[in-house]
């Protein structure tokens, strides 16, 4: 008998190095190891509504309710399928509390059988805003699963200590607010660098970045690397730095960092606070101020460094490992279907 097949559609192109692409993909690998038929599209590819009309598959998978969420809508109600979502990124921060964006939102996940978040945070948010889905939002942690390691793909990077920015370049990432409260952390820790690493997503923040490092010799901007260069990365660096404005619950790159036992500086956002618990994964910053604290810690206490990343080890291989998340997963198929694929 053929395998059960599962539509899954990415907001991102499949080669990208982002994290919805990242998710997607590590996804995808989960559930056909499971024995599902598993096909992945990008959301404007061509002929995907036609094709999955024609063919049905038993569900159709939205990651990203805003980008994807509105075509996977329309095939499922062509198809007669059921829709999955789930939230991602700017979902809830921004396209929830949008006016025309939060209309498209609102009549995907009120039409979706299964909405999946990866942390009780982003569910707390989206009832919040949302009263209806109340009760309706399932959580599926996220794992971590670096691809193997391919040191020709990476740059090498240094520092004494070595601190990692590794995001896309735009303003919720908010890439610039490291660099003013390094500049005394760097004075008093001459060997200290600052490397960012991920795609320019929006032109305008690539161009203020790229000014603001013209005068900082100890910074310096790598562009868009590979997902196969990140595990030679983290392992070269000895700070992880996120200081994102928002995250939808947990961030590949916090994740990978964790799973790799390096010590993540993060803003005290919901989503950062799912994965770091201050002064036991990691440490976390609510200001400029406490940023350049909290890295003139880790700058001068290695110690500190290896048992904050340790810790955080532990953490992801306990909670976090792959072969959970995909049950996860099977068990919102079975919910939304009405029967177990697998």
């Amino acid at each position: 008998m053929a395998a059960p097949r599962v539509a899954l559609l990415s907001p991102v192109p499949l080669d990208s190095p982002r994290g919805n692409a990242v998710t997607v993909a590590r996804i995808a690998g989960g559930l056909r190891a499971r024995g599902l038929d598993v096909g992945v599209w990008e959301a404007d590819a061509p002929g995907l509504r036609d094709a999955l009309v024609t063919e049905p598959p038993v569900l159709i998978h939205a990651f990203h309710a805003h980008r994807t969420g509105p075509l996977a809508l329309a095939v499922a109600r062509a198809a007669a399928i059921p829709l999955v979502v789930t939230l991602t990124g700017t979902d809830v921060s921004q396209d929830l509390r949008a006016g025309a964006s939060r209309a498209a939102v609102l009549e995907v996940l009120n039409a979706a059988a299964a909405v999946v978040a990866f942390h009780g945070s982003v569910a707390t948010e989206v009832e919040a805003a949302a009263p209806a889905l109340r009760g309706r939002v399932r959580i599926v942690p996220q794992s971590a699963q670096l691809p193997a390691d391919d040191g020709a793909a990476a740059p090498a990077i240094t520092g004494e200590p070595c601190i990692l920015f590794p995001a896309g370049i735009r303003p919720v990432k908010r890439p610039l607010l490291p660099l003013g409260p390094l500049d005394g952390v760097q004075r008093a820790h001459p060997g200290l660098r600052l490397w960012y690493a991920g795609p320019a997503l929006d032109a305008d923040e690539a161009r203020r970045l790229e000014a603001a490092l013209a005068g900082r010799l100890w910074a310096r901007y790598l562009g868009a690397l590979p997902h196969a260069a990140m595990p030679a990365l983290l392992g070269a660096a000895d700070i992880v730095l996120n200081c994102s404005l928002s995250e939808g619950g947990m961030a590949n790159s916090v994740i990978e960092a964790l799973s790799l036992g390096r010590a993540v500086l993060a803003s005290d956002i919901p989503g950062n606070r799912s994965l770091i618990e201050h002064g036991v994964t990691g440490l976390l910053f609510d200001s400029e101020a406490s940023l350049a604290e909290q890295a003139r810690r880790l700058a001068g206490d290695p110690a500190l460094r290896r048992r904050l990343g340790e810790t955080g080890r532990r953490l992801v291989a306990a909670r976090l490992g792959p072969a959970r998340e995909i049950e996860g997963y099977l068990e919102v198929y079975a919910a939304a279907s009405g029967r177990r694929l697998v």
